[in-house]
């Protein structure tokens, strides 16, 4: 089967150039930032460029899209200005992603910074609550974290508990990122099914909808968040291999943030595809569709 390989792309030379370029590189998904990773101001919404990208997409059979929130958001923050923010550009970036419906809108969930894990597991819900309706057509994503500083989602526990406190649970999920859950302790390299259990036990499965695949720069259990590309990392090409291709996960688009350029990404896009693509080529369903 073809698995749904992409990168993070730029979109600031416009939306249906970020697609085209993510077609050049061999991707069939792809992230990209709503606006400015460390900024506030939010991109122009130039509905006949989306929809000239919706059109690439639906062209060559793209599986889902996993847009990513600014770097600056921080729900669960100390600072009450800094949590309305936060709040602000997911309303405005979900806005935006009504033009791209069906596809997905990953978050850091944030760091308590001192406040304590279950008040920052509060602030998050509490945002997620007042922003979800059942009607959108995204479904927005709580990003598995390495566990640095006070940062919360470095344990699938604190996903769960945002999960658990968030009504409308049919636009909340889960991307996985395996540098993140690495970092964070859990032996993804060693025992992938014994990680994926934990986190069916946990979470549940059914809200997994999207992987990170980045190597690591540092050994299990680091807590230091540092990618690697694939196979230069602790991780190694293997494990990606078994990431990919496992029967729970292979339909799940799986994203690229490794340090590298669109060339490079590539290229890593060109070598999973050589390790993890079977003689069935069908892409199956094109972008929308959770598959």
């Amino acid at each position: 089967m073809k698995h749904y390989l992409g990168a993070h792309m730029s979109a600031s030379a416009g939306w249906a150039k970020m697609g085209q370029a993510a077609v050049d590189i061999g991707a069939t998904t792809m992230a990209f930032f709503c606006r400015n990773p460390r900024g506030s101001r939010a991109k122009a919404v130039k509905p006949k460029d989306l929809a000239a990208l919706r059109a690439l997409l639906e062209a060559h059979q793209f599986g889902p899209l996993v847009a990513h929130a600014p770097y600056i958001m921080n729900p669960c923050s100390k600072d009450e200005s800094i949590r309305a923010l936060a709040e602000r550009m997911l309303a405005e970036d979900l806005e935006l992603m009504e033009h791209l419906p069906g596809n997905y809108y990953n978050f850091h969930p944030g760091s308590h910074v001192g406040q304590g894990l279950e008040v920052g597991i509060e602030q998050i819900a509490a945002m997620l609550d007042r922003v979800l309706r059942p009607e959108m057509a995204t479904t927005v994503l709580l990003e598995t974290m390495a566990g640095k500083g006070s940062e919360v989602g470095g344990r699938f526990e604190d996903l769960a508990a945002i999960i658990g406190r968030v009504a409308v649970k049919e636009r909340i999920g889960v991307c996985l990122d395996t540098c993140h859950i690495s970092d964070a302790g859990y032996p993804v390299r060693e025992d992938l099914e014994g990680v994926l259990a934990e986190f069916d036990r946990v979470v549940g499965l059914s809200y997994l909808k999207a992987l990170h695949i980045n190597d690591s720069l540092n050994p299990p259990g680091s807590r230091k968040d540092r990618h690697a590309k694939i196979g230069q990392g602790t991780l190694g090409t293997g494990t990606f291999v078994q990431v990919i291709t496992h029967p729970a996960l292979e339909r799940l688009p799986f994203i690229l943030e490794t340090p590298d350029d669109d060339k490079g990404h590539g290229e890593e896009i060109a070598l999973l595809r050589s390790l993890c693509d079977g003689p069935d080529d069908a892409a199956g369903p094109v972008s929308g569709e959770d598959g």
